[in-house]
């Protein structure tokens, strides 16, 4: 600890992203990257953005790509927010949206940074039990609280929440400040920006990382009522008016333009992920329900960090949280079939 940190520096207990080891060539099936590179249509464009307008500032509007997004998802400009990935626009949402006084809500088996982010703005949270089979509850969301963000589908779980269970905990909470976090909602679900109309309290994260390839490239987009999206843009403008460069810009509006090959991609990785889960059951794996793209395993007789390890003395990276509840899982981001059958394999060996 350096003794030039402040108290709240010293206190934190930051968000650990999965290992990028360069000691070797591994099959990496730990990070949720997306096996396929983007559209060629994207390369194209950022190639193009490669000229003597990068001695300029970025648009701090992101005009275009708000405007294709709004165009995209059938909204209106204002109801369109980008910014530096997703998990920045988190952070964005926690510091504009929800107050030390009132804690927040959200599962207790999720995505680690939301505790991370609560730490570091001052704010107090509880976390709501998923059940057995790591299903969110929605009825659990009923108590007083001062904000709920819940992701769909949820992380590492990768179960899916249907709408009809959502709208039980917007309507029970239309009051404060509902946040949807749909990182992996392009690989199964339904998107819960139909409620936006409806729900003048409901934010929907999204991110261009997973389907469509673009996690090096780091492009975000909420959407919502007007004022969230003002509150947004209040934050952003008191941080950093320019969160996007021209390069992003322009390869995430390529990506959103090219849908055939977003369709494509995303139909190449579910496919696999079902093969997957088929190829596993017989080997006596038991997997959660999946709609993202990766899959939240455990087997009866075999403990995750034994799996874990097996793995990756094979070269085959998955993750493991060594956690209360999900330290018997491994989960497992969905590769190419080529990757899979060799992780497939690679399991049959281990558990054999």
């Amino acid at each position: 600890m350096s003794k030039y940190w402040s108290k709240l520096t010293a206190s934190l207990v930051p968000y650990v992203p999965g290992e990028q080891p360069k000691d070797q060539r591994y099959i990496k099936l730990n990070t949720n990257e997306n096996p396929y590179p983007p559209s060629p249509k994207v390369i194209e464009a950022i190639q193009a953005a490669v000229n003597e307008d990068l001695r300029l500032y970025p648009d701090p509007t992101c005009e275009k790509l708000t405007e294709k997004i709004a165009h995209y998802y059938r909204l209106t400009e204002d109801q369109v927010f980008v910014g530096n990935g997703s998990d920045e626009i988190l952070a964005f949402a926690f510091q504009g949206f929800f107050s030390p006084d009132r804690p927040i809500l959200f599962p207790d088996i999720t995505y680690s940074f939301y505790p991370v982010y609560a730490k570091l703005y001052g704010l107090t949270y509880e976390t709501l039990p998923v059940d057995e089979n790591f299903k969110v509850e929605p009825e659990h969301f009923r108590i007083p609280n001062g904000g709920i963000i819940v992701p769909n589908p949820n992380a590492p779980t990768a179960r899916y929440m249907p709408l009809e269970s959502l709208r039980i905990i917007l309507d029970a909470n239309r009051e404060q400040v509902v946040i949807v976090d749909e990182a992996y909602i392009d690989f199964g679900g339904d998107s819960a920006i139909r409620y936006i109309a409806e729900y003048p309290n409901l934010l929907v994260v999204q991110t261009l990382s997973k389907s469509r390839s673009l996690a090096g490239l780091r492009v975000g987009m909420a959407m919502g009522h007007k004022d969230l999206i003002e509150g947004l843009n209040r934050i952003k403008n008191s941080f950093n008016s320019y969160t996007l460069d021209r390069l992003a810009l322009a390869g995430s509006i390529a990506a959103i333009e090219d849908q055939s090959y977003f369709e494509e991609t995303t139909r190449k990785v579910t496919a696999t992920r079902e093969r997957t889960i088929q190829a596993l059951k017989p080997i006596g794996f038991r997997i959660i329900e999946s709609q993202a793209n990766f899959i939240f395993i455990t087997h009866p007789q075999q403990s995750a960090q034994h799996l874990f390890d097996g793995l990756r003395a094979r070269g085959i990276l998955v993750r493991f949280f060594n956690k209360p509840r999900i330290n018997q899982f491994l989960r497992v981001s969905i590769g190419t079939d080529e990757e899979m059958e060799t992780f497939v394999a690679a399991m049959g060996q281990i558990v054999g």
